[in-house]
């Protein structure tokens, strides 16, 4: 069992949040009047409860403990003796009606109230930690757990009264003053405070963020007025969204797998396509891709889709499990793999469940010989002498039936269990033999196993490149490399010349005439200022008080040593108004990146000159009849100037919000912020030559080496970047 949750955990968060369960309350409430018919637990971990609407085919609800809980039609095999806790709750519960299901406040807890001749029971399904299903009076005592537990202020055994865990918070029912205390009260970060102190947990966290356009690490009590009311905001969409809304929703990892998911039909194909599903919910996540999106009609049919073939092998697993326990498991003749090659393995998985699913039926059809041939020789005189439709409509009256299909000529029967009472449903053709149907299953036991075995042939070669790739890996790692991260867009300052200069501050300048013109436009606030060499055709620069590079405080783990872990931030210069109040050596790197980024850079010389202005001093107006290029501009007023400026830059090698890229700048602030750098002046070397050998010895992108380089030739001093 260990093995088989991992391997879907993996790919798929399993445990539900309040979110799907108050939406799986609302679908669960349409079964209000249903009959349960039975009670099975073909897991130690999962109870099966099948019920019974009257005129309609029956309908499993499935429970993994402190996971999910969910509607289900499928074919499954059950255990032919029943466990202790499925006969108590057969015997308290068999032929009681569902009058009432609600959910406890926005707790992950659902109460089940079902109506006899003796009263009410009440059982409670808990969906977090490790989960319980408690049976109950009608008073509140508990009959019996599924299992004994005792927490700090409540002890969950038999003939105690059940006490529901602490009560939390409703983000459905919050006001701004309610979220007001919870960011107050808060230490931690937004998300970590949404998650927890809001109930609203990482992901349904992550998309208040979202919807509110809010930073998920910003610290939560620093909010302001604004942000607070946009955050209330985006909770109450959610929650309107969840009362308001209906069915479940699901995102497919790529545009392949939701071709092929919308192109089978059937659900042994529907089944083989869901390893690509990546995640689902009952409200719309604008964090995820909508052209991924597929609409559902339930949010049971969504858990279905993912869990429900992994579900419905319960009882085949618990079999394993018992022969693994005696040492005679035939399945592990094959050996479990160590590696993972995720969507493979669940592919692989999923093909080897259905089949042993199907076998095991074909196995019970044959079985039950007489009584499958009983029921197929009733069924085909019925047909002869009243008509299919007919008997479609009178089929819901008979015990061992549960639907008739007219247009494909076949039967949903159950088979006898242990009580020789209605146990497993397998699907009869009426016009074959019992032979005939058990063939049919046996059939697809192989058909699946086929594809199963050519899963495993790609899973092997999966794993033979996977090999290649971590040993490639390593051969970077222990060379100094860095893993180069692709990316679908880039930090808005990549779009300019940029470098950091010492106090973190970022400088940017116009790559071209039209560059030129962004960068003013766009990137030179009233706080910031405009540096410029004094050279015709120069970038337009702007030096930005916020907006910088720091150290970040609590790098991951994968950074290698020597490379600096760096975060982008804008909330540089706390308690500057102008970066006219930056440091002198702040401003006089500005300049000096300015005059390495002109034409300075190739011209010969040693030094240069750059000046700088306020912003307010650069303007587009011109005097009458003058007119200006693109990307020109007017500077008027006092200029300050930077004199014998040297023309030397330095690259260093750095990650940067968890994206390994170069950054650039002076030679003492760029030593100071990486261990592996590089000094580069003026030489004949190609800045291509230079990049490539960059590039080859660390990792990173070429195109993001050459983007950090001066616009001329290249000599470099190496100083730890390239021989680590």
């Amino acid at each position: 069992m260990k093995g088989s949750r991992a391997r879907i955990t993996d790919s798929m968060r399993e445990q539900s949040s309040s979110f799907e369960i108050a939406r799986m309350v609302s679908e669960l409430s349409e079964m209000v009047g249903a009959r349960l018919k039975k009670a099975y637990q073909p897991h130690y971990e999962q109870i099966v409860l099948r019920l019974n609407r009257k005129g309609l085919p029956s309908t499993d609800l499935v429970i993994v403990r402190g996971l999910r809980a969910y509607t289900s039609n499928r074919d499954r095999p059950m255990p032919s003796n029943p466990s202790q806790f499925a006969m108590i709750l057969r015997k308290h519960l068999n032929n009681s009606r569902l009058v009432g299901v609600e959910q406890f406040g926005f707790d992950r807890v659902v109460k089940l109230t079902f109506e006899h001749g003796g009263g009410q029971l009440g059982l409670v399904i808990e969906l977090f930690r490790d989960g319980n299903i408690l049976l109950l009076e009608g008073d509140g005592t508990i009959i019996r757990p599924l299992t004994h537990a005792k927490y700090a202020s409540r002890s969950l055994k038999k003939g105690v009264k059940y006490s529901p865990p602490p009560e939390t918070v409703d983000p459905r029912s919050m006001d701004g003053e309610s979220l007001d205390k919870i960011l107050d009260g808060s230490d931690h970060d937004l998300i970590r405070t949404l998650a927890a102190r809001a109930n609203l947990g990482r992901v349904y966290g992550s998309v208040a963020c979202s919807i509110a356009g809010l930073d998920e690490k910003t610290q939560a009590s620093s909010l302001s007025s604004e942000e607070r009311e946009s955050l209330e905001e985006a909770i109450r969409t959610m929650s309107d969204g969840l009362s308001d809304g209906s069915g479940g929703k699901i995102w497919m990892s790529s545009p392949e797998s939701k071709v092929l998911w919308e192109k089978f039909g059937n659900e042994s194909e529907r089944d083989s396509a869901s390893s690509g599903i990546i995640e689902f919910s009952p409200i719309n996540l604008p964090n995820m891709d909508d052209s991924l999106l597929i609409q559902l009609p339930s949010l049971s049919l969504a858990y279905d889709s993912i869990f429900g073939s992994h579900d419905a092998a319960a009882f085949i697993r618990r079999e394993e499990e018992r022969l693994v326990e005696s040492g005679v498991s035939e399945s592990e003749e094959g050996g479990r793999l160590d590696r993972r090659a995720v969507q493979q393995r669940s592919a692989i998985d999923r093909f080897r469940e259905r089949a042993t699913i199907t076998q095991e039926l074909g196995k019970s059809i044959e079985g039950n010989w007489e009584h499958v041939d009983s029921i197929l020789g009733q069924l085909r005189t019925a047909v002869e002498k009243e008509g299919w439709h007919d008997i479609a409509d009178r089929s819901y009256e008979v015990d061992w039936i549960d639907s008739v299909d007219p247009a494909k000529k076949t039967v949903v029967a159950f088979l006898p269990d242990e009580d020789n009472e209605p146990g497993a449903s397998v699907t009869l053709e009426i016009e074959k033999t019992v032979h005939q149907n058990a063939q049919r299953y046996f059939e697809e036991a192989r058909i699946q196993k086929g594809k199963a075995k050519g899963a495993q042939e790609a899973l092997e070669k999966t794993e033979e490149s996977k090999q290649r790739a971590e040993k490639k890996a390593a051969k970077d790692a222990a060379s100094g490399k860095l893993r180069g991260k692709k990316r679908s867009r880039r930090f808005w300052f990549e779009k300019h010349r940029w470098a950091v200069l010492s106090g973190g501050n970022l400088i940017i300048g116009g790559k071209d005439a039209k560059g030129n013109d962004m960068v003013v436009r766009k990137h030179l606030t009233s706080s910031d200022l405009y540096f410029h060499a004094d050279l015709h055709g120069a970038p337009s620069c702007s030096l930005k008080l916020k907006d910088g590079l720091i150290r970040n405080k609590n790098p991951s783990g994968s950074v290698p040593d020597g490379v600096a872990s760096l975060q982008i931030v804008q909330n540089l210069g706390e308690g500057i108004e102008d970066a006219r109040e930056l440091p002198e050596n702040v401003l006089s790197e500005a300049a000096q990146v300015a005059v390495c980024w002109s034409r300075a850079w190739g011209s010969g010389g040693a030094a240069a000159t750059a000046f700088h202005a306020r912003s307010s001093q650069v303007s587009k107006t011109t005097e009458t009849g003058e007119t200006l290029a693109r990307g020109s501009f007017v500077v008027r007023g006092k200029r300050n100037w930077h004199r014998d400026l040297k023309l030397e830059l330095a690259i260093g090698l750095a990650v940067v919000n968890g994206v390994p890229i170069p950054i650039s700048g002076v030679s003492s602030t760029i030593s100071e912020m990486c261990d592996r750098w590089a000094k580069v002046v003026p030489g004949r070397e190609k800045k291509e030559g230079v990049a490539n050998r960059i590039a080859k010895s660390t990792g990173l992108a070429q195109e993001d080496v050459l983007s950090c380089l001066p616009p001329g030739g290249c000599s470099l001093e190496d100083h730890g970047l390239i021989q680590p």
